[in-house]
């Protein structure tokens, strides 16, 4: 088993990079060709300020190329293309622009990759039917409205802007020249914001067409009159209107929530200042449409022969009102990006606020950790050999203490903010998938990074043996990256950090207790992370911890305390007191002097249960928040843990986190100390009899001590009082 183990991580190396190799280009007979992985994942590249905005709920407007490749010569392409994403950054949304890039989809361009667009010499149209074809060749296009769709909805974003969308061509009912950008919006839920149909189509049929596919069609202003582009008024008219974002995004939000699979169509009539200018354009546009029948212009052709065509006669007029229009279209589509970025945050709050007996509202705890892929191998036998074959079982969960104990609340009718970072892959997919109970808005999907992965081998009691993990992305949950959470951080009643991130960061959130009273709670990792918080004062402004006796003695050492001798050999395990009382005794030891500023420490014991050291408080340790530091009587209280035999035991990987997320829980819903340690108690049987760390069926009611009667409830013990 462990030969095999080891040699499914190397396989998981080698397809890392394989991946990446399969991404460049390669050469074969003198030619360059680029060869693609079929799987999505490697097919679209999600710029990082676009990713990051996604998963913090921020809004996004997705923007298409082919204004770049084909709407405008160069270099008026590239300017109006940097302009409109100033405009949208200039209303507090991100731009996203859409083009294929050597056969990569990219959501989000830089300044080269736009440039590289706009001076193309023969730039591809990309629409939905070109994409498997220019990535298979690994070429380069502006990707239309239906492209743009994809992309869009694939990254997230549920705003898009354009100019004008395709349609049904005149004399389409016997032609049946119609826009793929049609039946993208019958299929892929995203709002589309433009001036409504390009005037040169056949708009009545288009209409009548987008309602065929089930497209909500509504004109933005105070009148349902659907534009025509260049001129405010087609003499058609939409099903609806909208008067402002507010309304906008209620729509669209409304749209999103049924779960229709169809778009929304956001028709904006061009400024009043160009519409007379318009008005002059659309009967130049009747020139340009005659030409084409007469020069026998024909399929995707024909839109760009009348647009340099109305440009030429209209001596550059067409194009000038093209520019404003499209400026126009990203302001109002950002205004609305932000409105319902906004409407649904509130939204969120509402359904979330505290009521009476209710959970506390989202932005009571933050959580800040690690997350990862876990694969569990299990061996039937109580001894593993190494360099041998053992039999036993692998499974693959989701796990990081971070995400556990965020897991371990979000089940317990808490909504914790989950900050973190996966790479952009397809181990992140899976957990976003897993992870759908959570509030992940915190968690940023970062570009050329793994997932963290975990690998644990156990034996058939559910001891680790060995332990293997790619944990490198944690170090992303950077300083800078957290302070921009700073407002929730400062209104949280709870803060958890974990191990596993950075000791600037860990510094940072500590520095933040004065300021704003912070209660923070820090969860080890393993030993050797343990003593984080302590290698200056950060330590001191923490509120809560809970270490194992090795991670403990591990603090101590650091804070260059008296700890017991280690074994022969290793540096971080103490001597295993020969008895429970000796083990207490020596958990005290160590506990009483981090008391001096901490709140309280729960000292997990394993199969001896755990230990709580703080203030004493009627014959028990207090829990609740503490409002400021003064001087108080310590004890401390000793619960044993709760029986669970080896046959039961699928999993120890989780079982820390989950009953120190459901502590938490229980001080955060104000339940007593004696029920938030049993609460914390059952939530880790359950994990341990659970393949995942956090068992999937945990709820309040499974972790409710009046409502579970497994076996008769020990009486804690006072092992030491001030």
């Amino acid at each position: 088993m462990i030969v095999r183990l080891l040699y499914f991580i190397h396989s998981l190396n080698r397809m890392r990079i394989l991946k990446r190799v399969s991404q460049l280009f390669l050469r074969r007979e003198g030619k360059t060709f680029h060869r693609t992985m079929w799987t999505k994942d490697f097919l679209f590249k999600v710029h990082p300020s676009v990713s990051q905005a996604v998963a913090q709920n921020k809004p996004v407007v997705a923007l298409e190329s082919t204004i770049i490749t084909h709407g405008m010569p160069y270099p008026h392409n590239l300017s109006t293309a940097k302009e409109v994403e100033a405009i949208v950054r200039d209303e507090g949304a991100t731009p996203a622009t859409v083009g294929v890039i050597e056969g990569e989809i990219c959501v989000g361009l830089s300044s080269e990759e736009l440039e590289h667009l706009a001076r193309s010499k023969s730039p591809l149209k990309v629409s939905r039917r070109d994409l498997p074809y220019v990535i298979s060749k690994g070429l380069s296009g502006g990707t239309t409205v239906s492209a743009t769709m994809i992309a869009a909805h694939r990254a997230g974003i549920p705003v898009f802007v354009t100019g004008g969308i395709g349609g049904v061509h005149r004399n389409g009912q016997n032609s049946l020249d119609i826009s793929a950008d049609l039946t993208e919006l019958g299929r892929t839920p995203i709002a589309v914001v433009s001036a409504g149909v390009k005037s040169i189509l056949d708009i009545g049929r288009t209409l009548e067409f987008l309602e065929t596919q089930g497209v909500c069609v509504a004109t933005y202003g105070a009148s349902k009159n659907f534009p025509a582009f260049f001129t405010p008024n087609s003499g058609f008219t939409s099903s609806c209107n909208v008067h402002n974002p507010s309304e906008a995004a209620e729509l669209i939000a409304s749209a999103l929530s049924l779960g229709l699979q169809s778009g929304v169509l956001l028709a904006v009539p061009i400024p009043e200042e160009h519409a007379a200018v318009g008005h002059l354009i659309q009967e130049t546009i009747q020139t340009a449409v005659t030409a084409v029948s007469s020069e026998g212009i024909i399929g995707r052709d024909v839109t760009p022969f009348i647009l340099q065509k109305v440009n030429d006669l209209t001596q550059g007029k067409s194009l000038q009102a093209n520019i404003a229009l499209i400026y126009n279209n990203a302001k109002v589509g950002s205004q609305i990006a932000c409105a319902l970025s906004k409407w649904m945050s509130e939204k969120r709050s509402k359904s979330q606020a505290q009521h009476p007996g209710k959970p506390p509202k989202d932005s009571d705890v933050v959580v800040i950790g690690g997350i990862n892929v876990d694969f569990i191998a299990k061996g039937k036998t109580k001894t593993l050999h190494f360099g041998q074959t053992n039999p036993g079982s692998v499974c693959q969960s989701f796990g990081g203490v971070g995400r556990n104990i965020a897991d371990s609340l979000s089940r317990l009718d808490n909504k914790p903010l989950f900050i973190s970072a996966t790479g952009a892959d397809a181990n992140s997919d899976a957990v976003f998938n897993y992870c759908k109970h959570m509030n992940t808005s915190g968690v940023a999907r970062l570009e050329k990074q793994n997932t963290a992965t975990y690998c644990a081998v156990i034996n058939e009691n559910g001891e680790l043996s060995l332990g293997l993990g790619d944990m490198d992305i944690h170090q992303q949950i950077t300083e800078h990256y957290v302070s921009q959470f700073e407002k929730q951080i400062s209104s949280a009643t709870l803060v958890c950090l974990d191990g596993n991130i950075p000791v600037p960061t860990i510094n940072y959130v500590c520095s933040l207790t004065e300021k704003y009273n912070l209660n923070i709670w820090y969860e080890p990792t393993d030993a050797e992370k343990a003593c984080k918080p302590f290698l200056s004062d950060a330590w001191k402004s923490l509120s809560y911890s809970s270490p194992n006796l090795a991670e403990l003695c591990m603090i101590n050492k650091t804070l260059g305390l008296m700890v017991p001798k280690a074994k022969v050999g290793v540096d971080l395990v103490p001597v295993l007191p020969r008895s429970l009382d000796e083990t207490l005794m020596v958990a005290v030891a160590l506990s009483r002097p981090l008391l001096e500023n901490l709140h309280c420490l729960v000292v997990t014991l394993g199969p001896d249960g755990v230990l709580l050291c703080g203030e004493h408080n009627a014959g028990s340790v207090n829990l609740q928040p503490r409002k400021q530091k003064i001087k108080r009587q310590l004890c401390a209280l000793h619960y044993p843990a709760l029986t669970v035999t080896p046959e039961e035991t699928m999993n120890v990987s989780g079982a820390g986190d989950s009953f120190a997320g459901a502590l938490m829980a229980g001080i955060l819903h104000g339940r007593d100390t004696d029920c938030c340690v049993r609460m914390g108690l059952l939530a880790a049987r359950m994990s341990l009899a659970s393949p995942h760390p956090i068992s999937p069926i945990l709820t309040l009611d499974s972790v409710d001590p009046n409502k579970v009667q497994a076996q008769k409830w020990p009486t804690p013990r006072f092992i030491w009082v001030d």
